[in-house]
């Protein structure tokens, strides 16, 4: 393992990003204007590369998250931002997509601070955010608002039309990248927009949402309410003024978010846990896919949903890939996220850093070996929450290849043929996404085509395109998936409207 043996600087901080910073305290934005909780109440969000206090955030109540949604509401039915055409609606999403890449360093550092994104890859987040505001915008001004159908003796025709105000509840991974993911659709559609980011990670989709109101977007179109999940989450996922909610984050509280939906017949989008497959078949370039596999586990310190977290192996090649994975996860250069040298930086908190631990503990004591130990990670002048990559290998009815560990630990185990490996990638709660790896396609095609997952990669993994369907089945999400046409039809309602002849 690769540790830093002093300090490396940090790039100095933007004096934007700085500014943002240091403000007393930062609120949320509700009606236009930045708003702070009814009872004064803060919270603070940490750099986890170095425990050090970020900023002070308004700590919104459950009264302050109601306020929003009427807010929300109020500029559904009285401006004109349903009521627009739709192409001087996307307008403003072409504003706000053109304010977010000129100011992408500042978004970058600010993103990178808060969840411990290696710099260059906060970087990559805001740019998708970016592009998910055009690819909806464009879509949605190319789009039919009325659709005949035909039918014997009858005039008939579907018409669209915005649902309303919409509730998005973003978790701390990529708090940047899935708020565009959830907003771009709904308020190209003409939906109004209420998010609540993770506690852990608020400072970027609130800096959106000043930059939003900088740019003139009308009050109540676009509201953020920090605070906590158990008070400001709870509120907004119980509201009944809500017309469409969206989640992303654990199965555990996706059942209670839907429950909560459930009791106003809300409809609801819940994109959830994975624990994904590799299968990794004999024929293929061992060094080049060990490669791959390593750079996606350690991805965002393996804190990714839909990566590979069982690398399952044809027995033919099982030792030899294994050694040549261990032998990369030992070179990875582990750091501060904003130092330059860094390939993974820490976990989001010493929460999580305490849970992967955990995983680590709980998988051993259930018999599994470890073939690469892992294990806290220390960083000469960093008091970050740092751990090593790990992998572990045994029985796959072993906890840690059982459930969402959300850390750089890959769980491993062989395979005989195709048929069985197919098996095993199917053996689990989860149906995010999986993925194959060998250089016979038509083997690829097959085994991809029998995954009970949303999606099935081909020699790579997690693997996310604009205008492709990228979703979750079982534990791993219902509702409807998102970065598709399908995603922004979810935020219209249908008018069947008929005439008999």
């Amino acid at each position: 393992m690769t540790l830093a043996s002093h300090p490396i600087a940090a790039p100095a901080l933007l004096p934007e990003v700085s500014a943002f910073l240091s403000k007393a305290k930062i609120g949320g934005v509700v009606g236009g204007r930045e708003v702070f909780a009814s009872d004064d109440g803060v919270f603070e969000t940490v750099d986890p590369g170095t425990g050090a206090v970020l900023a002070r955030v308004a700590r919104l109540t459950a009264a302050d998250v109601n306020h929003a949604v009427d807010a929300a509401a109020h500029a559904f039915a009285k401006s004109d931002w349903a009521r627009m055409p739709v192409n001087e609606r996307c307008v403003f999403l072409h504003r706000l997509a053109d304010a977010a890449e000129a100011r992408k360093p500042i978004l970058a550092q600010i993103e990178s601070l808060d969840c411990g994104k290696v710099l260059a890859q906060a970087a990559d987040d805001v740019q998708n955010f970016v592009d998910t505001l055009r690819y909806f915008a464009s879509l949605a001004q190319n789009l039919e608002m009325r659709t005949v159908i035909a039918v014997k003796g009858h005039e008939a025709a579907v018409v669209r039309h915005a649902w309303g105000p919409c509730g998005f509840i973003i978790p701390w991974n990529f708090p940047l990248l899935l708020c565009g993911w959830g907003i771009a659709p709904a308020l190209a559609a003409g939906n109004t927009c209420v998010v609540k980011p993770a506690e852990d990670t608020p400072l970027s989709t609130l800096y959106i949402g000043f930059l939003a109101r900088e740019l003139g977007f009308p009050d109540g179109v676009l509201n953020v309410v920090p605070g906590m999940g158990e008070t400001a989450g709870a509120a907004l996922a119980s509201h009944s003024g809500l017309r469409r909610m969206s989640f992303t984050g654990s199965p555990e509280v996706g059942r209670e978010i839907a429950a909560k939906c459930g009791a106003n017949l809300v409809p609801v989008k819940l994109e959830l846990g994975g624990k994904g497959a590799a299968v990794v078949f004999n024929d293929v370039d061992i060094p080049a896919v060990a490669q791959k596999l390593v750079q996606a586990i350690t991805f965002h310190a393996g804190q990714v949903c839909c990566d590979a977290t069982r690398w399952l192996i044809q027995k033919d090649i099982y030792e030899k890939l294994v050694d040549e994975c261990a032998t990369r996860m030992q070179a990875v250069a582990i750091g501060h996220q904003m130092d330059a040298q860094t390939q993974m930086g820490p976990l989001v908190s010493e929460k999580q850093r305490r849970r992967v631990l955990g995983y680590l503990e709980k998988g051993e004591t259930g018999g599994a070996r470890r073939v690469l130990p892992g294990g806290a990670a220390t960083v000469p002048g960093r008091n970050g929450f740092f751990v090593k990559p790990a992998l572990l290998a045994g029985s796959l009815d072993n906890v840690a290849a059982r459930e969402e560990i959300f850390g750089p630990v890959a769980y491993l185990a062989p395979f005989k043929d195709e048929a069985e490996g197919v098996r095993l990638a199917n053996a689990t709660d989860y149906g995010l996404g999986n993925s194959v790896w060998s250089t016979d396609l038509a083997r690829c095609r097959r085994v991809a085509e029998s995954f009970e997952s949303a999606n099935g990669w081909i020699n790579a993994h997690n693997v996310v395109v604009h205008g492709v369907p990228y979703g979750g089945i079982k534990k791993s999400g219902m509702g409807g998936g998102v970065g598709s046409l399908a995603t922004l039809l979810d935020y219209y309602r249908n008018i069947s409207v008929v005439r008999p002849l």
